[in-house]
C-alpha cells in the first residue's frame, strides 16, 4: 500500500523514488538548536526534493512491514502498551478521532460509518471491519489505544491535563528513539524532559506545555525532531538498547563505505491534538528513516546535513546518541555528498 502527496519534485533533474520525494527533512537552516518549533498542521511543506505534511497521520509503502513490526515488538513486550486506569475516556476519544483521521486523509482505505450508537470501522488495506460501542469494551477484542495501534504507523502517548501540569499517563510505542514508555508512564511533561540538555535553562519545555495545555479542542499542531540511526531499525527503545547499541560502534569502527547504505537521518513528525471528549492531549510520532546514500541524491539536503552535524554542540550530540556515528557519518558525506570546501 502506498500514499502520494500532491507535490511535484522541484527540480525537474530529479528522479526521486517516494521514500526520497516524501520525506520530511527536517533542517531549514544551516545550524540546530532545540526550540518548540511549532506550527500548525496539515499545511503542505515543500522541499528540495518534493514535500510533505498534508495529512495529521501518514501512511505509505512501509505501512504493511511497519504494522507488522509493531506486532512482533507487542508480542515479545507487552509492556509497550501502558495505560492509567483514569485514562480509559481518553481511549476511546483517542482511538476515534484516529479513525476519524485515517478516513478523512485516506477515504479510498478507511472508513468511520455511525449508525445509532454503533460505529463501524474499515481498513480496506487489512481487509478488516469492526463495529463497536464507544465507551463499551465488550465490543472491541483490545484496549480501544491498543486496536487503533494496529492501524497506525505513529506511536501515540496521551497526556493528561491536571494540577496546572500535563502528565503522560497513556501509550502504545514501539517504535521510542532512546526512551522508554513503561519508564515515563506517569511522569509529567517536565519530568519526562528532564534529561534534554539547555531546553530548562533557555525555557524551552516550560513555553512548551504552556502553549499545549492552551490548545483548545480539535486544535492541531506539529514539530520534527531528529537523531542518527543505523540501519532502518525503528525501534531504538532503552529496552533493547543491547540489540542496537552496539551498532553505533561497529558502524564507526568499519568500513566507510558501508556508512552511505547503513547509517541513516531518523525524523519525527509529532503532531499534538487536543481531544474533544475527554480533553486530553494526543502526541502522535511519526518516525521516518532515510539512509545517507538516499540523501546524498538530493544536493541541497547533503551539503545541509552536513554543516549541522558538523557544528552541533557535543552535549547535544551525546543526548542525540550520535556521537559515533556523526564523524563517521561526516566523512561520508565529505567523500560523497554535496558538500562544500
Amino acid at each position: 500500500m502506498s500514499s502520494t502527496i500532491d507535490l511535484a519534485v522541484r527540480d525537474d533533474d530529479l528522479d526521486l523514488p517516494d521514500r526520497i520525494a516524501r520525506f520530511p527533512f527536517p533542517f531549514v537552516r544551516d545550524t540546530y538548536r532545540y526550540s518548540t518549533n511549532v506550527e500548525p498542521a496539515e499545511n503542505p511543506v515543500e522541499t528540495a526534493a518534493g514535500g510533505w505534511g498534508r495529512h495529521s497521520v501518514d501512511i505509505d509503502g512501509h505501512y504493511l512491514d511497519d504494522l507488522a513490526e509493531r506486532e512482533r515488538i507487542l508480542g515479545a513486550d507487552l509492556t509497550r502498551f501502558q495505560s492509567l486506569p483514569h485514562m480509559e475516556i481518553a481511549q476511546w476519544d483517542a482511538m476515534v478521532t484516529l479513525m476519524r483521521m485515517l478516513a478523512d486523509a485516506y477515504p479510498e482505505t478507511f472508513a468511520l460509518e455511525r449508525d445509532g450508537e454503533a460505529r463501524l470501522f474499515v481498513n480496506r488495506a487489512l481487509g478488516l471491519e469492526q463495529s463497536f460501542v464507544f465507551g463499551d469494551r465488550s465490543t472491541l477484542p483490545d484496549p480501544p489505544l491498543r486496536f487503533i495501534g494496529r492501524h497506525l504507523q505513529e506511536d501515540v502517548v496521551l497526556l493528561d491535563q491536571r494540577e496546572g501540569a500535563l502528565w503522560g499517563d497513556a501509550g502504545l510505542v514501539t517504535f521510542a528513539a532512546d526512551w522508554s514508555l513503561r519508564f515515563d508512564v506517569g511522569m509529567s511533561f517536565r519530568q519526562i524532559h528532564g534529561p534534554v540538555p539547555r531546553v530548562h535553562t533557555e525555557g524551552v519545555i516550560p513555553r512548551a506545555e504552556q502553549f499545549l495545555m492552551g490548545l483548545q479542542a480539535g486544535q492541531c499542531y506539529r514539530r520534527t525532531n531528529w537523531s542518527l540511526s543505523v540501519d532502518r531499525r525503528l525501534d531504538q527503545s532503552t529496552e533493547t538498547y543491547p540489540e542496537w547499541g552496539r551498532d553505533r560502534r561497529l558502524l564507526a569502527e568499519g568500513p566507510l563505505e558501508d556508512v552511505g547504505r547503513r547509517l541513516h537521518l531518523r525524523v519525527e513528525v509529532q503532531h499534538l491534538v487536543r481531544l474533544g471528549v475527554s480533553g486530553a492531549i494526543m502526541f502522535l510520532i511519526r518516525t521516518h528513516l532515510l539512509s545517507f546514500e538516499d540523501i546524498a541524491r538530493v544536493p541541497e539536503w547533503s551539503g545541509r546535513l552536513y554543516s549541522v552535524l558538523d557544528e552541533l554542540p557535543d552535549d547535544m550530540a551525546e543526548y542525540k546518541g550520535i556521537t559515533r556515528t556523526r564523524r563517521p557519518g561526516l566523512r561520508w558525506l565529505r567523500a560523497h555528498g554535496s558538500v562544500r570546501p
